[in-house]
């Protein structure tokens, strides 16, 4: 039996912060080369599970291997809405599956689970969108191949919690 058919998806909750906080901080060492702050990072984390309108998680837990429930993966889904659209987009953020569980299949059950719940929400979903680093083409190919397209924008941004927070240099 491979590892994926022992895996189940559900919402996240509030006992899985530890290793949602865990697989965070691991996704941004591994994309970014970044330190997060762990204590911030937590308190976001459970501020998200105890606010629905900021998104939610789903993660996938396998019972097979350990005989305990173990988070093996995971997929944070935020909102943006569309006035173009009269719906949200809906974004694809904090994937993260543990390095041993993947190619086995499930940032594709994750993903096909979040897809069932759009398709059950047409009246409030438009569409997904996700970012990703510009040189990960192993990214790049797979979201390809699940459907999904480059657009023509690039991301611009101020974010006010890196420190030191500059002003802007470039004169508009």
């Amino acid at each position: 039996m491979n590892k994926h058919e022992s895996i189940e998806i559900r919402p996240a909750r509030m006992t899985d912060v530890e290793t949602i906080r865990t697989f965070n901080a691991a996704l941004a060492r591994e994309t970014e080369a970044r330190i997060l702050d762990s204590q911030l990072l937590k308190a976001g984390v459970e501020a998200l599970l105890q606010d629905s309108s900021k998104g939610w998680y789903a993660v996938a837990v396998n019972s097979r291997d350990t005989g305990q429930a173990t988070v093996v993966g995971q997929i944070l889904i935020t909102y943006e809405w569309s006035d173009w659209r009269n719906g949200n987009f809906w974004w694809i953020q904090s994937l993260y599956v543990d390095p041993n569980y993947r190619q086995h299949g499930v940032f594709r059950q994750l993903f096909e689970y979040v897809q069932e719940h759009a398709k059950a929400n047409p009246e409030k979903v438009c569409g997904f969108r996700l970012y990703v680093e510009r040189d990960n083409e192993q990214a790049h190919q797979v979201y390809a191949h699940m459907g999904f397209q480059q657009t023509a924008y690039l991301m611009h941004e101020i974010d006010f919690t890196e420190k030191p927070l500059s002003s802007p240099t470039a004169t508009v």
